[in-house]
Order: C-alpha cells, then structure tokens, then sequence
C-alpha cells in the first residue's frame, strides 16, 4: 500500500469519527462507519490492504 493511500484512509476514518462523535451519523449506519473506520485504520498502519491481494492492485510505487 502506498503512502498517499494510508493517508487518504486515515483522513476518511477521522472524518467518520467526527461526523459519529458531532452526532452527524448514528444508530446502526453510525456503528457500521465506526468499523469501517477502525478497518481503515488497521490497514493503514499495518500498510496491507486483504481486498487488494486477490484483484492484484497495488498502489506502491514501482521501481524500474
């Protein structure tokens, strides 16, 4: 996984934990986000992202 799509993932679960925590999104939609969040997150830090190993994306840059 790139760094520009760690980043854009993480951006995306802040911008979920704000809009649950401000009350923007709740109940059952509001705790689906959250997981989706802490997905985004995991992925990030541990830079593997298991939807992209079986369609063969990669959004590392790649040497010549």
């Amino acid at each position: 996984m790139g760094s520009v799509d760690r980043v854009i993932r993480l951006l995306i679960a802040a911008v979920i934990g704000v809009l649950y925590y401000t009350g923007t999104v709740s109940g059952t939609l509001g705790i689906v986000l959250l997981i989706l969040a802490g997905v985004f997150i995991l992925t990030s830090f541990i830079s593997f992202c298991p939807l992209y190993a079986p369609f063969g994306l990669s959004t590392c840059k790649m040497r010549e």
